[in-house]
């Protein structure tokens, strides 16, 4: 296998911003372009305008005549898309930029090889000043997971399966959300896939050796590439795929207790609920449990560091504010909220499926994403989370309080457990294999 080329999916709108420094040719014609331009959907149409040219066109692609020292710069790229800190920024690129037409939106569409997209990512998702042994781990986990969706597209395209992802009747709404959802491209640039912001925050020596000297390796279990997946914060303990995603089972993505050695007190059964709310209301000694800024602020991105509650936190709404929120987030009027009760729990202690008791409406909400979807304006930090409500009127509370463990998924690496461990000494198989029991590592180029 040769080192293979990546679209990576980077902004959607109906109207794009971009300057070329250095040479770029248009794809299938003789123009050689630099400098600023603006592109706008037209009649299912690409208008290109800049300085001395104004073009319609069916396709688009600017190709770098020379990758090395040519970039491209998009305006106003959103990342953390839903997110509490959702913002826009001007970010660069290597490589070429392809622009298709969807919907009457026009999408921004980086294509470059894999290990640049890699020295990108690793220094998105985290700090590029991370321990070099969390580097390397994070580029053998991205480079898995990125090959093993690539493969699982090919699959899908070959033997013509529908991907379905959801599950839908007037008692429940069964959702989850992977990166499935994207045709055009390969993946996209935010945190639903990878995040990815070009050579923006590629800042260190480190994160470009990390990848170099972890070139072409990846996971596999069984002759497989693996599904390798990671959060920011599994709140002490990683989830099951098949809790958050479809049915299938991973072995390599099982329970992992985040601390090792695991004392035997640990190995409580968090899908039943009594346990789960002495873990969630508790604050037990795990890698993740780590109030040290140091190690934080190497693994932490600024935008991240505004959260600084990732391993148990509380979330207060007044009765008002969660059925305005419930009712805005899933589209359905549940009138006043009675209870929110738990129905299933994964063996992290997060929710599967939760029913909601409305005045109006009686529903249950599943996956892990969707409960966390419904209960904020952005994402409800996990569903790993106990209610208490208060202030009862008529047999109607007036204020729920959410306590809650961890920060997203919570399946595969913990990067801020492995971030500890980095600081701690371990070695980056250490890392992986104790986030993937059973996994071995091997370079497929």
């Amino acid at each position: 296998m040769q080192e293979p080329n990546i679209e990576v999916g980077i902004l959607f709108d109906s109207h794009l911003k971009f300057c070329l420094s250095g040479n770029y040719r248009i794809a299938s014609t003789n123009l050689e372009v630099n400098g600023a331009y603006e592109l706008w959907e037209k009649d299912g149409k690409i208008e290109l305008k800049g300085e001395n040219l104004s073009l319609l066109l069916d396709e688009l692609c600017f190709v770098p005549k020379d990758y090395s020292s040519s970039v491209f710069e998009l305006q106003d790229v959103t990342i953390g898309i839903d997110f509490h800190w959702e913002r826009k920024e001007n970010l660069r690129y290597r490589g070429s930029l392809k622009i298709v037409v969807e919907d009457g939106k026009l999408w921004a569409i980086n294509i470059l090889p894999v290990e640049d997209y890699l020295k990108s990512v690793i220094s998105s998702e985290m700090r590029a000043t991370s321990s070099l042994e969390l580097l390397k781990a994070h580029s053998i986990i991205s480079r898995s997971w990125l090959l093993a969706q690539i493969e699982k597209d090919q699959k899908l395209k070959e033997e013509s399966t529908t991907y379905i992802s959801f599950a839908e009747n007037n008692k429940e709404r069964i959702r989850w959300y992977d990166r499935e959802d994207h045709l055009l491209f390969d993946v996209c640039a935010d945190d639903h896939c990878q995040r990815y912001q070009g050579i923006t925050r590629t800042t260190t020596a480190l994160a470009e050796k990390a990848v170099e000297e972890t070139r072409g390796m990846v996971l596999f279990y069984q002759g497989k590439i693996c599904d390798a997946r990671y959060s920011k914060s599994c709140g002490g303990v990683s989830e099951l795929f098949e809790n958050v995603w479809e049915e299938e089972k991973h072995p390599y993505l099982q329970k992992v207790v985040d601390v090792i050695p695991n004392p035997f007190d640990y190995g409580i059964k968090l899908d039943q609920e009594e346990n789960a709310e002495e873990w969630i209301r508790t604050s037990p000694k795990t890698f993740c449990n780590c109030q040290d800024k140091e190690v934080l602020a190497q693994v932490l991105n600024d935008y991240d560091q505004e959260t600084n509650d990732f391993y148990r936190w509380r979330v207060v709404y007044s009765q008002k504010e969660l059925s305005d929120l419930i009712r805005k987030r899933s589209g359905i009027d549940f009138g006043e909220i009675v209870n929110l009760i738990p129905l299933e729990r994964g063996v992290s202690g997060r929710l599967i499926r939760l029913k909601i008791v409305g005045t109006k409406r009686v529903m249950n909400v599943g996956k892990e994403l969707e409960i966390r979807k419904w209960l904020s304006n952005s994402h409800l930090y996990s569903s790993a989370f106990v209610v208490d409500t208060y202030n009862e009127e008529d047999g109607i509370p007036q204020r729920f309080e959410l306590t809650g463990a961890g920060w997203g998924h919570g399946v595969g690496l913990c990067q801020i457990g492995a971030a500890v461990m980095g600081a701690k000494g371990y070695n980056y198989n250490e890392i992986l294999l104790h986030y993937f029991r059973g996994a071995d590592l091997r370079p497929v180029y």
